[in-house]
Protein backbone atom coordinates (compact mmCIF):
# COMPACT_ATOMS: atom_id res chain seq x y z
CA UNK A 1 0.00 0.00 0.00
CA UNK A 2 2.98 2.42 0.95
CA UNK A 3 4.16 1.68 -2.70
CA UNK A 4 0.69 2.79 -4.62
CA UNK A 5 0.30 5.59 -2.20
CA UNK A 6 4.03 6.81 -2.93
CA UNK A 7 3.07 6.21 -6.77
CA UNK A 8 -0.13 8.03 -6.63
CA UNK A 9 1.19 11.03 -4.91
CA UNK A 10 3.99 11.24 -7.37
CA UNK A 11 1.34 11.00 -10.25
CA UNK A 12 -0.78 13.99 -8.95
CA UNK A 13 2.05 16.44 -9.56
CA UNK A 14 3.43 14.56 -12.45
CA UNK A 15 3.38 16.30 -15.76
CA UNK A 16 3.15 13.14 -18.28
CA UNK A 17 6.68 11.46 -17.33
CA UNK A 18 6.53 7.90 -17.12
CA UNK A 19 8.37 5.35 -15.14
CA UNK A 20 11.14 4.57 -17.97
CA UNK A 21 11.38 8.78 -18.04
CA UNK A 22 10.05 9.00 -21.62
CA UNK A 23 6.61 10.82 -22.17
CA UNK A 24 3.58 9.45 -23.56
CA UNK A 25 1.69 11.28 -26.08
CA UNK A 26 -1.64 11.18 -24.88
CA UNK A 27 -4.15 9.81 -27.22
CA UNK A 28 -7.11 11.69 -28.86
CA UNK A 29 -10.20 11.70 -26.83
CA UNK A 30 -13.25 9.81 -27.81
CA UNK A 31 -17.01 10.66 -26.91
CA UNK A 32 -19.45 8.79 -25.97
CA UNK A 33 -23.00 8.71 -27.07
CA UNK A 34 -24.14 8.50 -22.88
CA UNK A 35 -23.18 8.58 -19.39
CA UNK A 36 -23.56 4.67 -19.37
CA UNK A 37 -21.19 4.62 -22.33
CA UNK A 38 -18.83 6.06 -21.01
CA UNK A 39 -18.87 4.34 -17.84
CA UNK A 40 -18.44 0.78 -19.16
CA UNK A 41 -15.75 1.56 -21.63
CA UNK A 42 -14.06 2.97 -18.61
CA UNK A 43 -14.47 -0.57 -17.40
CA UNK A 44 -13.72 -2.29 -20.15
CA UNK A 45 -10.61 -0.73 -21.07
CA UNK A 46 -9.27 -0.71 -17.12
CA UNK A 47 -10.00 -4.76 -17.45
CA UNK A 48 -8.09 -4.89 -20.75
CA UNK A 49 -5.48 -2.45 -19.12
CA UNK A 50 -5.83 -0.27 -22.46
CA UNK A 51 -4.15 3.09 -21.28
CA UNK A 52 -5.16 4.54 -24.82
CA UNK A 53 -8.96 3.67 -24.42
CA UNK A 54 -8.72 4.59 -20.63
CA UNK A 55 -7.06 8.34 -21.61
CA UNK A 56 -9.64 8.99 -24.81
CA UNK A 57 -12.14 9.34 -22.44
CA UNK A 58 -10.52 12.26 -20.06
CA UNK A 59 -10.26 15.57 -20.71
CA UNK A 60 -7.94 18.04 -19.68
CA UNK A 61 -9.35 18.82 -16.26
CA UNK A 62 -10.65 15.17 -15.48
CA UNK A 63 -10.17 14.69 -11.60
CA UNK A 64 -10.15 11.74 -9.59
CA UNK A 65 -10.41 11.53 -6.00
CA UNK A 66 -9.03 8.79 -3.85
CA UNK A 67 -10.41 7.16 -0.55
CA UNK A 68 -7.81 8.82 0.95
CA UNK A 69 -8.78 12.36 -0.13
CA UNK A 70 -6.11 13.04 -2.27
CA UNK A 71 -7.10 14.62 -5.75
CA UNK A 72 -5.38 13.75 -8.82
CA UNK A 73 -5.77 16.70 -11.55
CA UNK A 74 -5.01 16.75 -15.38
CA UNK A 75 -4.57 14.28 -18.32
CA UNK A 76 -1.23 13.68 -17.49
CA UNK A 77 -1.29 12.74 -13.77
CA UNK A 78 -4.14 10.89 -14.45
CA UNK A 79 -2.31 9.03 -17.23
CA UNK A 80 0.45 8.21 -15.05
CA UNK A 81 -1.56 6.64 -12.40
CA UNK A 82 -2.73 4.25 -14.92
CA UNK A 83 0.53 3.80 -16.50
CA UNK A 84 1.29 2.42 -13.02
CA UNK A 85 -1.97 0.50 -12.53
CA UNK A 86 -1.64 -1.36 -15.99
CA UNK A 87 1.63 -2.59 -15.30
CA UNK A 88 2.45 -6.29 -13.84
CA UNK A 89 1.09 -7.45 -10.50
CA UNK A 90 4.77 -8.34 -9.51
CA UNK A 91 6.26 -4.65 -10.62
CA UNK A 92 3.26 -2.93 -8.10
CA UNK A 93 0.05 -2.55 -11.11
CA UNK A 94 -3.29 -4.57 -11.12
CA UNK A 95 -2.48 -6.77 -14.96
CA UNK A 96 -5.19 -9.47 -14.81
CA UNK A 97 -7.34 -7.55 -12.25
CA UNK A 98 -11.06 -7.79 -13.70
CA UNK A 99 -13.64 -4.89 -12.45
CA UNK A 100 -17.25 -6.50 -12.46
CA UNK A 101 -20.26 -4.23 -12.10
CA UNK A 102 -22.35 -5.30 -9.45
CA UNK A 103 -25.03 -2.79 -9.22
CA UNK A 104 -25.20 0.80 -10.83
CA UNK A 105 -27.90 4.05 -10.46
CA UNK A 106 -27.28 6.85 -12.94
CA UNK A 107 -28.50 10.15 -11.71
CA UNK A 108 -28.53 12.96 -14.35
CA UNK A 109 -24.73 12.50 -16.03
CA UNK A 110 -23.12 10.57 -13.11
CA UNK A 111 -23.13 7.43 -12.88
CA UNK A 112 -22.51 5.21 -9.48
CA UNK A 113 -21.11 1.52 -9.60
CA UNK A 114 -20.82 -0.82 -6.42
CA UNK A 115 -18.14 -3.64 -8.19
CA UNK A 116 -16.34 -6.62 -7.62
CA UNK A 117 -12.90 -7.16 -8.29
CA UNK A 118 -11.59 -10.94 -9.06
CA UNK A 119 -7.68 -11.85 -10.05
CA UNK A 120 -5.77 -14.83 -9.97
CA UNK A 121 -3.48 -13.10 -7.61
CA UNK A 122 -6.21 -12.11 -5.19
CA UNK A 123 -7.02 -14.93 -2.23
CA UNK A 124 -10.91 -13.32 -2.32
CA UNK A 125 -12.65 -10.87 -4.41
CA UNK A 126 -12.44 -7.24 -3.28
CA UNK A 127 -15.30 -5.07 -2.96
CA UNK A 128 -15.85 -1.25 -3.98
CA UNK A 129 -17.81 1.66 -5.56
CA UNK A 130 -17.01 4.34 -7.85
CA UNK A 131 -18.89 7.68 -8.38
CA UNK A 132 -18.12 8.87 -12.24
CA UNK A 133 -19.50 12.22 -13.43
CA UNK A 134 -19.77 12.51 -17.51
CA UNK A 135 -20.20 15.69 -19.33
CA UNK A 136 -20.65 15.44 -22.85
CA UNK A 137 -19.59 11.94 -23.37
CA UNK A 138 -16.34 12.31 -21.35
CA UNK A 139 -15.42 11.25 -18.17
CA UNK A 140 -14.75 14.46 -15.74
CA UNK A 141 -14.57 13.47 -11.90
CA UNK A 142 -14.09 9.88 -10.81
CA UNK A 143 -14.80 9.58 -7.00
CA UNK A 144 -13.54 5.89 -5.81
CA UNK A 145 -13.21 3.71 -2.94
CA UNK A 146 -10.43 1.67 -4.64
CA UNK A 147 -7.53 0.87 -2.09
CA UNK A 148 -5.07 -2.28 -2.37
CA UNK A 149 -4.62 -1.26 1.55
CA UNK A 150 -7.92 -3.49 1.43
CA UNK A 151 -7.01 -6.43 -0.97
CA UNK A 152 -6.16 -9.51 0.23
CA UNK A 153 -3.22 -10.85 -1.73
CA UNK A 154 -2.70 -14.40 -2.27
CA UNK A 155 0.72 -15.57 -1.27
Amino acid sequence: MKKFLATLAVTATASGAFADGHARELPPLVMQPNAERVTFEHIDALNACDWDRLMAQYPEEVLIILPNGAWVEGRPAVGDVFAGFCTPREEGGFIGATFIAEKVKTVGDTVNVSWRVEADWLAESYKGADAYVTRDGLMYVQVTTFDPADMVFAE
